[in-house]
């Protein structure tokens, strides 16, 4: 269920070399709700991502997730507030285990004094095991990292951003380039995630978004052209002609 805003966007605007990649956007997310983000390329998805996460300023407009401003915040200090993301190609510790990726991801004080001190304790073990548990990926506990399939390392960077309890998960394309059933047990996942964080998707695949069942903004040249559910955007007649054709 949304309580509140969590995420907003007012009147953002970025241009790159006089390309307005983002022009007067405006977005708001609620706690607790998963949004699906899609568009043609060069709508400004990635630009809107790169911006909440603190790697784009904008030139103009608003930005807040709760009550910070996070355009005066850098990347690190975003994502130690609460916002994870996780890119298209995934990144993990291809020579580590799937266990030690999750481990070495887990939220603590990292500082040198604390890290002196840190035990993986039973209560750490315990949300390892059910990170595994959440991702699928229980049976490869002790696997490299590296010798996973495509969508098992997929799943494994979203179990490592859950390690760090974000409060808004942004996720960008996570099905491309899986199978069906690795398709159908990524909705699954997201699904179970949004329960408990806000959840923003970008992708193409409309059957994907259509499983996830949630609101969808379609994004064209930077600003949103429609927003709704799934069948009313996909038969917006604007839609229609700049993206999704016929």
């Amino acid at each position: 269920m949304i309580s509140e805003t969590l995420l907003y966007l007012e009147a953002v605007s970025v241009s790159f070399d006089g390309f307005k990649a983002l022009n007067n956007l405006n977005l708001a997310v609620g706690s607790g709700e998963m949004r699906a983000i899609i568009g043609p390329n060069g709508a400004g998805k990635t630009t809107m991502m790169d911006v909440i996460t603190g790697k784009t300023k904008p030139d103009e407009g608003r930005v807040a997730f709760r009550d910070l401003a996070l355009t005066s915040m850098n990347e690190a200090a975003i994502a130690n507030i609460g916002i994870g993301r996780k890119f298209q190609k995934p990144t993990v510790f291809e020579r580590h285990t799937v266990w030690d990726n999750l481990e070495l991801a887990m939220k603590a004080d990292r500082s040198v004094h604390s890290s002196l001190r840190w035990s993986l304790d039973s209560a750490r073990r315990d949300k390892i095991a059910a990170t595994l548990k959440r991702i699928n990926l229980e049976a490869a506990s002790k696997r490299l990292a590296g010798n996973l399939s495509h969508g098992q390392k997929q799943w494994l960077e979203i179990g490592m951003l859950l390690m760090q309890e974000p409060e808004l998960l942004l996720v960008d394309e996570p099905v491309a380039g899986m199978t069906d059933a690795e398709t159908e047990k990524t909705a699954a996942l997201l699904r179970d995630i949004a329960q408990h964080s806000a959840v923003v998707v970008v992708e193409h695949d409309m059957d994907f978004i259509r499983a996830l069942g949630v609101r969808v903004t379609v994004l064209h040249e930077g600003s949103v052209l429609a927003e709704g559910n799934l069948d009313a955007v996909q038969n917006n007649q604007r839609v229609i002609d700049v993206y999704l054709g016929r």
